[in-house]
């Protein structure tokens, strides 16, 4: 086990330097030209997306914790974890991507419920994740430590490295964190999933775009919850 373990840490390297590779032009653009169209939205609105953001993913904190499954045994070899969680990535894609192209072939107004819908599935896949590895998810800073996962996946690379900063410091960390700072996390996730999901919209693409971007933003959540997970894992270790 030695060497799936050496096997983790490589690939543990190999992940933290992706993470904070910078962004392409494209991206960057994208994101300039959101932080100017953000910039004009009256401070009035901001607060009440960001106070509908909170509302939502906070009850979905809440339903989580009551349908996971107790967390996997301590004495549960990294391997075994790592494989039951790639099934439950397996498991939560399809079922994200099922969702993303029957909203997108909806059009506009079941385009528009898949925000929601999809933000269930990705936090109920992160609590299934905490579990895998041994993490009790009715504890307030797990709850924390699944949003840090959330926001590293979803957001800029600024955002990125100060969130991966928190992530790989935990135990030094926690501590200091008392809420999450919700405006940054509702423009941050709002702002990377914005382009590709406003073609959700427009129908007759809606249904591919749907299942295509949700797939994907599955995948990315995955990567980013097995390597957070494997990272405490081998720390405490």
């Amino acid at each position: 086990m030695k060497e799936y373990e050496q096997k983790v840490n490589r690939e543990l390297q190999a992940w933290r330097r992706k993470v904070l590779k910078r962004s392409g032009l494209f991206t960057q653009l994208s994101k300039k030209a959101q932080s100017k169209v953000n910039g004009m939205i009256p401070e009035k609105a901001h607060k009440v997306i960001t106070d509908s953001i909170r509302n939502m993913v906070k009850a979905t904190l809440v339903g989580s914790t009551i349908t996971t499954k107790k967390q996997q045994p301590i004495e549960m070899s990294l391997f075994a974890r790592d494989e039951l969680f790639k099934e439950k990535l397996t498991s939560y894609r399809k079922t994200a991507v099922i969702e993303g192209a029957g909203t997108g072939a909806g059009g506009i107004f079941l385009g528009l419920a898949d925000f929601p819908l999809l933000l269930s599935i990705k936090m109920k896949f992160l609590f299934e994740a905490a579990a895998i590895y041994g993490y009790d998810t009715k504890e307030y800073e797990e709850r924390l430590f699944i949003l840090h996962i959330f926001q590293l996946a979803f957001s800029s690379d600024e955002k990125r490295k100060e969130t991966l900063h928190i992530i790989e410091n935990w135990d030094n960390e926690k501590d200091e964190l008392i809420d999450m700072d919700w405006r940054v996390f509702q423009q941050e996730y709002r702002d990377y999933i914005d382009l590709i999901k406003m073609f959700q919209l427009i129908p007759g693409l809606g249904a591919i775009v749907g299942a295509y971007a949700n797939h994907n933003l599955l995948d990315t959540l995955g990567e980013t919850a097995l390597n957070a997970y494997r990272l405490r894992f081998l720390t405490i270790k």
